[in-house]
């Protein structure tokens, strides 16, 4: 549930960025059309800046990961045309922050992920085996009860994650044992 919640937060706060950017151009291009009619111009510097730029690459599994670079950058529209596929979630003189949705696990799961269960039933992705590896992120609380004996041993062992497809396959087998789902279907 951490899980979905990280992505729309992220998604909003994304587009609220990103919608206050051009609402700012937008009434600034207005104001000046009022005066001038003329388009505003856009700045061009000789001169470039050193600007850090961070790259937040954000996987599926709601892990992010970060590159940071020191770049000469001469104006947005240089940043945007070189980071076509990357979104501006913040910028100010001395950082611009872009990030990048990845439709993949992150590399940290693929090394060492595995799908396994707390002590209150609750379906996580733990670095390492689950006996003694820290929780990564929690999904749902299933019903154990109702869970095949086999699936249940296997998940207390852990299960490894090593691609997208497995990542997915494994939280819909789990799904149908969703304690909150089952709620719902019972009118609890």
């Amino acid at each position: 549930m951490r899980f979905f919640v990280r992505i729309v937060f992220i998604g909003i706060f994304a587009l609220g960025a990103f919608y206050i950017s051009f609402l700012q151009d937008d009434s600034e291009h207005v104001k000046d059309s009022k005066t001038t009619r003329e388009p505003k111009s856009i700045e061009v510097s000789s001169t470039p800046s050193k600007k850090t730029v961070i790259l937040e690459r954000v996987y599926v599994d709601g892990e992010v990961s970060e590159e940071i670079l020191y770049e000469n950058v001469h104006n947005i529209h240089s940043v945007k045309n070189k980071y076509r596929d990357w979104q501006i979630v913040q910028m100010d003189e001395e950082q611009i922050v872009l990030q990048k949705k990845i439709n993949d696990i992150s590399p940290l799961l693929k090394a060492n992920g595995y799908f396994g269960i707390t002590d209150d039933g609750t379906i996580s992705i733990f670095n390492g085996k689950p006996i003694n590896a820290d929780i990564i992120q929690s999904f749902f609380q299933i019903d154990i009860k109702k869970l095949e004996g086999k699936k249940h041993e296997e998940l207390k062992k852990g299960i490894p994650i090593k691609s997208k497809e497995e990542f997915d396959k494994v939280l819909e087998t789990l799904k149908p044992y969703s304690i909150q789902k089952q709620q719902k279907l019972t009118g609890s």
